[in-house]
């Protein structure tokens, strides 16, 4: 499942990325999978943005910030970035 996101959001079929990616990001939360949950969120942001929703893509985009800097992760730069262009942009 996790190459189909990917073909679909390149493909142009964004609603489905989008149901693909909720469906990973429950998965995740099930399973406990903190680094995945962030990366999903990351990804949801970045689709919400490309669709200009940037009151969504902030929603996504905070959460996984707060978890990729609480597990010092080096993504956490990246999506501290992506988090600061949307607030410029909105």
């Amino acid at each position: 499942m996790h190459n189909l996101r990917y073909i679909y959001a390149s493909k142009g079929d964004v609603d489905e990325a989008i149901a693909l990616f909720n469906k990973s990001l429950e998965i995740k939360e099930s399973i406990g999978d903190v680094r995945g949950k962030a990366m999903t969120l990351w990804w949801l942001g970045d689709l919400a943005e490309q669709q200009g929703e940037y009151t969504k893509a902030i929603s996504y985009l905070q959460p996984a910030l707060e978890i990729l800097q609480r597990l010092k992760s080096p993504d956490a730069e990246s999506v501290s970035a992506s988090l600061d262009r949307i607030i410029r942009n909105s």
